[in-house]
């Protein structure tokens, strides 16, 4: 088991606010690609396949990145990495069950606001506390992991920049 501490929680909330903005652009191909070969004239039409077909792209575009490197292009920016608890590059299977893990930061949310009937307002405080909950646990484990990261048997460290040139200068000569 690492020792290392993850980085700090501000810098994975950022990496997962500039994750958003990357996934804007994918889920708008997709999205488009769906609405184009399936000829949808109307939001509602297909609306349920259009959603599984976005949760598909979306599972794609984390695991493949994530088995692949164990980085997204904002993991890259903002220098984390994921690997599993033992430190090693994740396997497809530990990818799946971390992104699926993750969406325990919106859906409880989004749940408890259904059951309640929330309108107005209250659909977007219930889901938000519930998102300020989930990264405050962080808080309460050892050595700062989301909880989802803990469940799936992964952890999130800090990927030391490369400085330009270095690579060049540890070559032999």
């Amino acid at each position: 088991m690492l020792d290392t501490l993850a980085p700090p929680l501000r810098r994975r909330l950022a990496s997962m606010l500039y994750e958003g903005m990357l996934l804007f652009g994918v889920l708008f191909i997709a999205g488009w690609l769906f609405s184009t070969l399936l000829q949808q004239r109307h939001a509602l039409y297909l609306r349920h396949a259009q959603q599984i077909w976005l949760l598909l792209v979306m599972g794609i575009y984390f695991v493949w990145f994530w088995i692949h490197g164990g980085q997204t292009l904002a993991m890259k920016t903002w220098h984390i990495r994921l690997v599993s608890a033992d430190g090693k590059p994740l396997r497809v299977w530990r990818a799946i069950m971390r992104y699926l893990l993750a969406w325990l930061w919106f859906l409880p949310g989004l749940a408890l606001a259904s059951v309640l009937g929330a309108h107005a307002w209250m659909l977007v405080l219930i889901p938000a506390l519930n998102m300020l909950l989930w990264a405050l646990a962080t808080y309460l484990d050892p050595q700062r992991q989301f909880l989802h990261d803990r469940l799936a048997g992964t952890r999130l460290i800090m990927q030391q920049p490369v400085k330009p040139g270095a690579a060049a200068r540890s070559v032999p000569r």
